[in-house]
């Protein structure tokens, strides 16, 4: 048995210790919204935090995670309602296809817990390893920014 705290509920696991998080998340615990892309820890599509920082959970085997705290896409939200970085999401019209922004979310949440006025430098380093194929580069910065209280949507 492997412990995990998944957002905010410790958990027991009885998975394999080597199994990927990311299929720990989804087939151990039905929680799918954090997304399979390529596997190989290069697109950010399975982006999670690990005590607060971001990793890509398709390559981190579920051993790595007992004892410590995993928080997921559905962790963000409270019962006072969506992350501010899903507010903006929604605000600033961010998905197209969709797949990759719960990773993209993940990633940005991460960045404004330890930079909460990022640079557009700030944003470009901590967003370098999330690609989106839809290409909603410039949404995802704009949404980002709304959610530090740095910009407002210019359209």
């Amino acid at each position: 048995m492997t412990e995990v705290t998944i957002n905010g509920v410790a958990r027991q696991l009885a998975a394999d210790p080597d199994m990927p998080l990311l299929w720990a998340i989804r087939e151990e615990l039905g929680l799918t919204g954090t997304k399979f892309g390529c596997g190989i820890a290069q697109c950010g599509a399975c982006t999670v935090h690990l005590d607060g920082a971001a990793i890509r959970s398709c390559t981190t085997p579920l051993r790595a995670a007992a004892g410590r705290a995993v928080t997921t896409i559905e962790g963000l939200a409270t019962d006072a309602g969506l992350h501010p970085l899903q507010q903006a999401w929604i605000d600033e019209q961010v998905p197209q296809c969709g797949y990759c922004q719960s990773g993209q979310i993940m990633s940005a949440a991460a960045l404004l817990a330890t930079r909460p006025a990022p640079s557009d430098g700030d944003i470009d380093s901590a967003m370098r390893g999330n690609i989106c194929r839809c290409g909603t580069y410039a949404r995802i910065r704009r949404a980002i920014k709304r959610a530090a209280g740095e910009g407002q949507s210019d359209g």
